[in-house]
């Protein structure tokens, strides 16, 4: 039997399609390999900043907000882009972005320490909560308990839902305050208290996005499941890409982060664990196809037809990048960084440290007060004056700067920083 014109097309143009997306990935990897090589030690001496596209005026210390894409990914995703629209209707739909994809799953899956099938591609830490919210099988006598630490995306979700499906919410006071004297073993005491005999879901930040205190997931899922907690869900936007993360021996049920942040992936990407037990209890919340045949994969809760597949490609070049530096050595660099802006703080009376006080429960991401100014008037300051970038706090017990710095910062923007504060 010939092949028909039409089929033969179609397969020379997804082989051609192949060689071409290999060629971007094959370039773009070339060009990580090549500065790793040129600059084998950079986070000994501060990691360069022209592997990004920031002004050079500007000192970027909110990662924790939103990240910045190295411009090794940035050209990788101007290439699937250029490349996609030399024929959307092919690139898009074409058998070939499929292997492609399921490569980058099993990358994304290997850094977060779980298998290929419990990882979801999906847009962002808020989508995986909404699907959580929709598809669990919650009802009447289910409860669903956060602290006050959680974000309002990991949050509002279940509230919107509870009037219709039935389940009640309920929150916890965790006092912000206690933060420099916290112990881990306190932060699980306090998550054990607030569990009553009716919670069904325990939802928490891995780190929390206000004074980033890192919880110790392990300790706080065994708890909670011997105490009746079906699911713990954990909200981990601010943390994968900063420290190191396992799924499997945390025990938790599912787990969402934004690569935009500390991945430095293009914006409006995602990643999503679902443990494969906690999968068969869910729903999907949107489709497109009709499943009769095979639902037990978890390409079942990415069924969104169109898509920003060259974005996702991109995805795998951020990995790339990534693991050009070794997890050991991002958390050295970030723990010299939290250990030397503590110090200064220390010798500076105007200053206050607003966040753990041991590493152990620390992260990336902490708060600075100025005495006796608002935290709103002070970022906008040094931001006109200085074009420094900052998350400002303003609430009844927290009156900071966030600062999340990353590998392209050093010492020298924080004491810049310092003293743009004061001076």
């Amino acid at each position: 039997m010939s092949l028909s014109r039409r089929t033969f097309i179609k397969g020379t143009a997804a082989a051609a399609l192949m060689a071409d997306l290999a060629f971007v990935r094959e370039a773009t990897a070339a060009k990580v390999v090549e500065r790793a090589q040129v600059q084998p030690n950079r986070l000994a001496m501060g990691f360069s900043k022209d592997d990004y596209s920031l002004d050079p005026s500007v000192l970027y210390l909110n990662h924790g907000s939103i990240g910045t894409v190295p411009n090794i990914v940035l050209d990788a995703h101007m290439g699937y882009l250029r490349l996609c629209e030399t024929n959307p209707w092919l690139y898009m739909w074409s058998a070939p972005w499929v292997a492609p994809v399921e490569n980058i799953r099993g990358k994304a899956a290997r850094l977060m320490g779980c298998d290929p099938g419990e990882m979801v591609l999906n847009h962002n830490t808020t989508e995986l909560f909404n699907l959580l919210a929709n598809g669990l099988p919650l009802g009447s006598g289910d409860e669903v308990l956060y602290s006050s630490l959680n974000h309002m995306s990991a949050s509002t979700c279940w509230h919107n839902l509870a009037p219709r499906r039935g389940f009640s919410v309920r929150d916890f006071h965790f006092p912000i305050s206690d933060c420099p004297s916290l112990t881990a073993a306190e932060i699980v005491s306090r998550y054990e208290a607030a569990i009553g005999p009716k919670t069904r879901v325990l939802i928490l930040p891995h780190v929390d996005n206000t004074v980033g205190i890192l919880h110790p997931l392990k300790e706080i899922a065994q708890m909670a499941h011997e105490r009746g907690v079906q699911w713990v869900v954990v909200d981990g936007a601010q943390v994968v890409g900063m420290v190191t993360v396992d799924m499997h021996s945390s025990g938790v049920d599912a787990y969402a982060t934004s690569a935009h942040k500390w991945i430095q992936s293009p914006k409006g990407l995602g990643l999503g664990y679902l443990k494969r037990s906690l999968q068969a209890d869910l729903d999907p919340m949107w489709v497109k196809h009709t499943y009769d045949g095979d639902t037990t994969t978890v390409q079942k809760y990415e069924d969104y037809s169109t898509r920003a597949l060259p974005a996702l490609m991109a995805l795998g070049d951020a990995l790339d990048f990534h693991a050009q530096v070794s997890m050991g050595d991002r958390v050295r660099h970030h723990h010299q960084l939290w250990t030397a802006l503590q110090k200064i703080v220390a010798n500076n009376s105007m200053l206050e440290w607003r966040s753990p006080t041991t590493w152990d429960i620390s992260s990336a991401i902490y708060s600075i007060e100025v005495l006796g100014e608002t935290s709103g008037s002070v970022s906008t300051r040094i931001y006109e004056e200085y074009q420094m970038v900052v998350r400002p706090f303003s609430t009844p017990e927290l009156n900071a700067l966030r600062v999340s710095p990353n590998l392209m910062n050093n010492v020298s923007d924080l004491e810049r920083f310092a003293e743009a504060l004061t001076g």
